[in-house]
């Protein structure tokens, strides 16, 4: 047999599953886990082996997965007539390959690429197995198929539980599902398969039974239960998102980030953690997060779609949306808002701001209440901050404006022209202090609400 390290590899993705337990107009596999639809998990898991072809089944009309799978190929199950029928609608996809074939499911988002590697590597062992067959133990096998095997890792048949004997139902080694096949003999099999039961459905575990019967060497790899968590309703999706947080938490802390109550901090599959990271309580990651060494991230912030450099504060209470750079030493406080800008080193923004399509230049420092003005009702216009520049509290920055390097503008201001390097800008309104004009006011008011009420007016 050719090395295993020499035979090509394709992977079969089943989608086509309703999921009508989800009671959602989403097609099941699209439904997010760790900021991720849940085929996408499968399909980075396939995709760490580098197969050479990967196709995805969907069923009729599915075109918001066949969107979500690109650039992957699809190929249609024209009708739900079980796990058997839905790898057959692959064939066309597959033509003329002979290598290894792995049949893996889109709901099922927890697999790792180091299992379906030992699904591969077991399909070179001597005896050629034509079916290898993922297992498992359960910590309550309940209903799940079991795999009746020789001892020594060679598969005999996979007996549903209904089908069971007492005695097989006493093994603990149960089916998890994903299978890899001899691609030079899957579509034999394939075609072998009868729907002979009670749903008159093809199913995939028949090939076992199949293989065995023309000879052929089948096999079982364990696996962990954890990972072959399928998902058809929200309260399992609630379980699986609760175990890839479980999985995501514990790979940020082994590789160096602290996270001070790890139970609430929630991650997206592909944050990025630097080394000296600290993580308060209830920070939630969205997707496209990366942060370098050093970053302290205070309680009760929200992060997407951003980069955050080495030595950062931020928080608590920041919300940070897509398009945020954050630069090194930056100070990111409460309340603060920051979307599509890019804050130079030493930037501060401590309090109630809002900082939206701007660049912020280093050590500029913004005061609270600023706002950048960025949107006209129609467009999006920049905001530009030179280095060094003072933003005094309660200003709004009408875009596009700039503001030059060193320069301060009052406080209050309203900053709707060009602040030049080195400029004092007060753009509000002169004071005025009229005295007892407090007084008289009030008694204007009284007055008033009397003749509107009908009541003589109340002592002050």
């Amino acid at each position: 047999m050719t090395s295993q390290a020499q035979r090509p590899l394709a992977c079969i993705v089943l989608a086509a599953g309703k999921g009508t337990r989800m009671k959602s107009r989403l097609p099941k596999v699209l439904h997010e886990v760790a900021g991720r639809p849940m085929v996408r998990h499968a399909l980075d898991a396939a995709g760490d082996l580098a197969p050479e072809r990967v196709v995805v089944v969907v069923g009729p009309g599915m075109d918001a997965v066949r969107d979500a799978v690109a650039p992957h190929p699809v190929a249609v199950q024209a009708e739900q007539r079980g796990t058997a029928d839905a790898v057959l609608a692959a064939r066309g996809a597959l033509e003329g390959f002979a290598g290894d074939v792995i049949v893996l499911y889109g709901d099922t988002p927890l697999v790792t690429p180091e299992t379906l590697r030992a699904l591969r590597d077991a399909r070179a062992a001597a005896d050629d197995p034509a079916v290898v067959v993922l297992g498992m133990r359960p910590d309550e096998p309940g209903a799940y198929g079991r795999l009746v095997t020789d001892g020594t890792g060679r598969l005999e048949a996979i007996v549903e539980f209904l089908d069971a004997s007492e005695e097989q139902r006493a093994i603990g080694l149960c089916n998890a599902g994903l299978m890899a096949f001899d691609g030079a003999r899957m579509w034999d099999l394939l075609d072998r398969i009868g729907s002979d039961n009670a749903k008159g459905e093809f199913y995939l575990t028949d090939a076992v039974a199949v293989a065995r019967s023309l000879g052929h060497a089948c096999r079982v790899v364990e696996g962990p239960a954890g990972e072959v968590v399928g998902v058809n309703s929200r309260v399992e999706l609630a379980e699986v998102e609760r175990l890839l947080q479980e999985r995501l938490r514990r790979r940020a802390m082994e590789e160096g980030a602290t996270l001070v109550d790890p139970g609430t901090v929630w991650l997206a599959a592909d944050t990025r953690l630097g080394r000296d990271v600290v993580i308060g309580p209830n920070v939630f990651f969205g997707p496209g997060v990366e942060v370098a060494d050093g970053v302290e991230i205070l309680a009760f912030c929200h992060l997407e779609g951003v980069r955050i450099a080495e030595g950062a504060r931020i928080g608590p209470f920041a919300r940070l949306r897509p398009g945020a750079e954050i630069g090194p030493d930056c100070h990111v406080g409460n309340f603060v808002e920051v979307k599509n800008a890019r804050l130079g080193r030493g930037a501060k923004a401590n309090h109630l701001s809002y900082i939206g399509d701007a660049a912020v230049g280093e050590r500029a420092n913004i005061g609270a209440g600023t706002i950048t003005c960025n949107y006209d009702g129609y467009l999006k216009h920049r905001t530009e901050i030179g280095a060094g520049a003072f933003i005094g509290s309660n200003t709004a920055l009408v875009a596009p404006v700039s503001v030059g390097a060193g320069a301060v503008v009052a406080a209050g201001s309203v900053v709707t022209a060009e602040v030049p390097d080195d400029a004092l800008a007060i753009a509000r309104g002169r004071q005025r202090v009229l005295d007892g004009g407090g007084a008289r006011l009030r008694e204007r008011g009284k007055a008033a609400k009397a003749a509107k009420t009908g009541q003589a007016p109340s002592g002050t």
